[in-house]
């Protein structure tokens, strides 16, 4: 959220200096700095901030490199530098006012001989009387006549105060006054220095947040399938996938489908224990390896074996479970095998939806995993469900229980057999149940692969 706008002519002079102090440490405007983990509201509060109490115009800029995970340390005498406009605000007015000649996200090449560039190599704040010849060139080219860029290259006072993190310049406030204001002084620069440097420790949070949570959802991306049940025949595939927490972390649930030779599909739902950087490594582990077992075409007993024998020798995949389905169309046959996880449901024909009854056997990562494969003869259209175990685990009721209510949520969708061949059909049960109250309160991944399994015509 940010701070209510005021109208220009409510604007009023700049503060004198206590209040200024007080302003940029003690006020709404100031506390909101850091509240949220986000660059460009970080941005925004920091100028809101500074206007237009303090100047009336201001900008933050952050480095282009630092953005992207590179060293932040600048040699003593860059030729140039690369900076990103990450907010900017004039007066009381929105950032939407002036996008269109200063849009956010802009990045500009300063040279040596800017300001910017000098407070970044020394680390020094730099005060002039006028914006400098590089500002004002590149202000007339971006607004020719408009008023709002005229208001900038009439400006008196100029300071420019760098953003130092740890030793290095990340970025840079700039802050301008107009003609009949004071010019910056000391107690000016020292105040927007200590603004800074709260405000760069909030710049450099969000930044981190924001690449984890861009790792997060790269991670989560490469779970989907990638449409390897697509080609074949009497077989249909749609998923869902909620992790816990806030939306943006990975847990352990991991899931596909693997396309096989001779018609045939793969389909495998795991769960790695825990969450975080951890599980997600364990997760992704055991996803290729079964990919890659997949590919070498050993049998649903040699892919166990395969992920249990990896999974001792990888840290954080001990205790993982997962269930296997493999769908053979010329034979009308799904043969299914499990390492510790909770049984699949079949629906057959629009029937009550049943447990699979496997040898559960323990969990990956043990040593000398033992399980015994069941075939299941597919001789009418039928549902198979594959998913996690925080759809039926809870802390109010045995496992039983919570399987049991999640084969009434697949008896309740019944238009799903109507539409034989709807891949949107299936999707849509995916859909409800994941929102259905049977997910409520939910402290772990979820995780649901549900197929449609057509018998081979005759």
């Amino acid at each position: 959220m940010h701070p209510p706008e005021r109208s220009r002519a409510e604007a009023g002079p700049l503060l004198g200096t206590a209040a200024l102090r007080r302003r940029l440490t003690a006020s709404a405007a100031g506390d909101a700095i850091g509240s949220v983990l986000d660059l460009r509201t970080t941005g925004d509060h920091v100028v809101h901030a500074l206007t237009p109490g303090f100047c009336r115009a201001a900008s933050v800029y952050v480095l282009e490199r630092w953005l992207v995970g590179e060293s932040a340390g600048m040699p003593v005498d860059p030729p140039r530098i690369e900076a990103r406009r990450l907010a900017l605000r004039m007066g009381p007015g929105a950032r939407e006012e002036y996008s269109d000649v200063l849009p956010i996200g802009e990045v500009l090449v300063f040279p040596r001989d800017t300001p910017y560039a000098r407070a970044l190599a020394t680390g020094q704040p730099q005060i002039l009387a006028a914006v400098d010849a590089h500002t004002a060139d590149r202000l007339a080219s971006s607004g020719p006549g408009d008023a709002r860029i005229d208001a900038l290259l009439r400006s008196t006072s100029f300071l420019v105060a760098p953003l130092r993190l740890r030793g290095s310049a990340v970025g840079f406030i700039a802050c301008t006054r107009g003609e009949g204001e004071p010019a910056f002084s000391v107690a000016d620069v020292a105040a927007l220095e200590s603004l800074a440097t709260r405000a760069v420790v909030a710049l450099d949070n969000a930044r981190l947040y924001e690449r984890e949570r861009r790792t997060a959802l790269a991670i989560r991306a490469s779970l989907l399938p990638t449409g390897a049940a697509s080609g074949v025949e009497g077989c249909r595939v749609a998923h869902a996938y909620r992790p816990a927490g806030d939306g943006d972390l990975v847990g352990g649930d991991w899931f596909d489908v693997l396309r096989r030779s001779n018609d045939r599909v793969g389909l495998i739902v795991g769960d790695a224990m825990g969450h975080g950087p951890e599980a997600a490594v364990a997760m992704i582990q055991l996803r290729t390896a079964a990919r890659t077992l997949a590919g070498l075409d050993v049998d649903p007993q040699g892919l166990m074996r395969g992920l249990d024998a990896l999974a001792a020798d990888t840290p954080g995949a001990s205790f993982a479970t997962c269930v296997y389905a493999e769908w053979d169309l010329r034979r009308g046959v799904c043969t299914l095998i499990s390492a510790g996880h909770p049984p699949p449901l079949i629906r057959v024909n629009g029937g009550p939806a049943q447990t699979v009854a496997l040898s559960a056997g323990l969990p990956l990562g043990l040593g000398d995993w033992t399980g015994e494969p069941v075939d299941i003869p597919v001789r009418e259209s039928t549902l198979l469900l594959l998913y996690s175990d925080g759809l039926v685990e809870s802390r109010d009721a045995d496992i039983d229980v919570g399987i049991a209510r999640l084969a009434r949520a697949l008896d309740e969708v019944k238009d799903i057999d109507e539409a034989e061949d709807a891949d949107d059909g299936l999707s849509g049960v995916c859909g409800r149940i994941m929102d259905s109250p049977l997910t409520a309160g939910t402290a772990d991944d979820l995780t649901l692969l549900l197929a449609r399994l057509t018998p081979p015509t005759s």
